[in-house]
């Protein structure tokens, strides 16, 4: 077993973030908080990345991950680079340098960035220097999260659950409650995003019912995007779609992850290939200015050849957006169950599987417009969103770039309160577990009125 022997007053969970990249759980074990007599130097398997207690974080992942690439004989695209928004480093390498190729250049140099990834944050920079104004100030983005879904994904931990009628009706009871407390406060949203879970699973009842409270309640003049994550396509309806154009929502994600009937079969999605195209046409016929599509890189049992079939079929739907995910098998999932180490296994058939993705879509006029990581991604690589014709989602770049608050509404949410004189955030959470929410909904939107106001 490797040891690493790192001197910060707190454990911080970056380092292990690292770690995990290159060395499986059972081989390395992190000290921190620890007396240089407590290291064994005889030991050639024990390594003291830093003893200095001021040192910054950036370099000591930077020494880490020298000294990483130095045991395992191999290296990572993403360097020293660890956490859910890449593009934020970018951005603060083109603030500190005034210019995107040195930004590119100090990207590499500072976190040992690969040309391949340095590029694309670089790309994604660039279109949305070219192409997204900043937010105004005071705006928000509002997120309204529903955590029911039809069938749990064989790679899915999220605290979802099935959905059953007497339920949902209890939980958008609570929900309510804080939309009107938001409507209260005055703030004026620039972005709603309905997500979960799959809000799609609401009936449709259900789901006019929430639309039409959010346009009760909340001031939506100066709103400048509304999505809806339909998500599954057997969870959606031409009458599910009316309601959704009927209160001016003109964004929607129909997520199909594979045109392989056996992989969706595999995974736990109920829906069929077949589904899929009806579902667009529905939505074609309904008429929305966006809709997006999601993909999955890595998808147990697939080849490339399966994912290029799926990138073909989506390509052939002609969506303004598409997300490529590499598939993350999170902690609890049944595949994590079942393969602990399956997430690991399969670095350079994703890589190869993004590339090809990149390739095709970027012949058909779509281009990368933003990027983030999850852990215990398929060989720690990334999602990427791509646009074409300048169809990007406002929200989705604010809720990864952070110069903006987001208000997050609904069991699982978390807020974050941006404070742009102090380029800080604070972080508002709501609980996870939807039961628990509904008994404590005063105390959630209390915990919002300390920084938002309102009665």
């Amino acid at each position: 077993m490797y040891k690493f022997y790192i001197n910060k007053i707190t454990n911080d969970h970056h380092y292990e973030e690292l770690v995990k990249v290159f060395l499986r759980r059972e081989e390395y074990e992190i000290v921190m908080n620890f007396n240089k007599k407590d290291i064994t130097v005889d030991d050639i398997n024990s390594f003291l990345i830093n003893d200095v207690d001021s040192i910054e974080r950036d370099e000591i992942l930077r020494e880490l991950y020298i000294k990483l690439t130095e045991i395992t004989g191999h290296e990572h695209l993403w360097g020293s680079m660890i956490g859910v928004r890449p593009l934020k480093p970018a951005i603060n390498a083109f603030e500190l340098t005034g210019d995107l190729e040195k930004a590119k250049e100090h990207l590499k140099a500072y976190y040992i960035l690969s040309d391949k990834k340095a590029n694309m944050l670089i790309d994604i920079l660039e279109y949305q220097m070219n192409n997204v104004v900043a937010a105004e100030e005071n705006t928000v983005g509002i997120y309204i999260g529903i955590p029911f879904c039809p069938s749990r994904c064989a790679y899915c931990s999220f605290t979802s659950n099935i959905a059953k009628t007497g339920e949902v009706d209890r939980y958008l009871e609570a929900l309510i409650k804080e939309i009107e407390y938001i409507g209260r406060t005055g703030l004026k949203p620039e972005s709603i995003y309905i997500g979960g879970g799959t809000p799609s699973v609401l009936d449709e009842n259900q789901l006019e019912l929430l639309v039409g409270e959010i346009k009760e309640n909340i001031d939506l003049s100066g709103l400048k995007e509304y999505s809806f994550e339909a998500g599954r396509p057997d969870t959606v309806s031409i009458e599910k779609l009316k309601i959704l154009k009927k209160y001016d929502i003109e964004r929607i994600s129909i997520n199909p992850q594979t045109f392989s009937q056996d992989t969706l079969v595999k995974i736990g999605r109920n829906h069929s290939v077949d589904g899929i195209y009806r579902a667009y046409d529905m939505a074609k016929e309904v008429g929305f200015k966006s809709i997006n599509s999601d993909i999955i890189a890595g998808l147990p049992d697939e080849e490339i050849s399966d994912f290029e079939n799926t990138v073909d079929k989506i390509i052939q739907l002609n969506p303004e957006n598409v997300t490529v995910h590499s598939l993350a098998v999170k902690k609890g999932s049944k595949l994590e169950e079942t393969n602990p180490n399956y997430y690991r296994n399969n670095g350079e058939l994703v890589m190869n599987m993004l590339d090809l993705a990149d390739k095709k879509l970027k012949e058909n006029g779509y281009s990368p417009y933003y990027i983030y990581r999850q852990k215990h991604m398929a060989g720690a690589l990334e999602n990427i969103g791509y646009q074409r014709d300048k169809t990007h989602c406002i929200y989705n770049i604010r809720i990864m770039n952070e110069r903006q608050s987001i208000i997050a509404l609904g069991a699982g949410g978390a807020s974050k309160i941006y404070f742009p004189s102090e380029e800080r955030h604070e972080r508002v959470p709501n609980v996870s577990n939807y039961e628990v929410y509904i008994a404590r909904i005063e105390d959630m939107i209390n915990r919002k009125k300390g920084y938002l106001g309102g009665n």
